[in-house]
């Protein structure tokens, strides 16, 4: 776990202090399947500022997962660069919108903090290619390497009016 201690920099308000992190990315499991990011631990810029009201955290990096896809489950990868940005009320009351969850004790969880922005930054598939056929549900064949040989399904009994419908049409 990456952690960084927001205690060792002084800041005034209007100054920024810059850095550059390896940052500890832990596996994700996305639909029983598990996505290993690549390099494990990515390296970030990370910055913090001090503004007049509390602590602004900044967090860039581009992370690469692999893994099954959605689809055929052959071997993908996907890339994503993730800006990221957080906020700290120096006085917060009793808002939780106003404190950042990943700081605790003055040390700022920079892992969970990339994790949680890695899974906002991914699209809805990690496919193995944009137009991924995926498996036939019937027989189970690769669809981008081979031709389905399953018979056509039969009508559901339920459209039987809007084929009629259609007919006429």
């Amino acid at each position: 776990m990456t952690t960084f201690d927001v205690r060792t920099v002084k800041l005034r308000s209007g100054e920024q202090f810059r850095d550059v992190r390896q940052v500890e990315l832990q596996p994700f499991q996305l639909g029983g399947e598990r996505y290993v990011p690549v390099p494990e631990e990515p390296e970030a810029s990370f910055a913090m500022s001090r503004v007049t009201s509390g602590l602004l955290f900044e967090l860039e990096f581009e992370a690469r997962l692999a893994g099954p896809c959605f689809r055929c489950l052959a071997d993908a990868h996907v890339a994503t660069v993730v800006h990221a940005q957080e906020y700290h009320a120096t006085s917060p009351g009793d808002s939780d919108e106003l404190r950042t969850p990943y700081l605790a004790d003055d040390r700022l969880d920079l892992s969970a903090w990339a994790r949680d922005a890695v899974a906002l930054a991914l699209p809805e598939q990690i496919l193995c290619r944009a137009d991924c056929a995926g498996l036939c549900a019937g027989c189970g064949v690769d669809l981008n390497t081979e031709a389905c040989v399953c018979p056509p399904p039969e009508p559901d009994a339920r459209w039987a009016k809007l084929a009629e419908v259609k007919e006429r049409l």
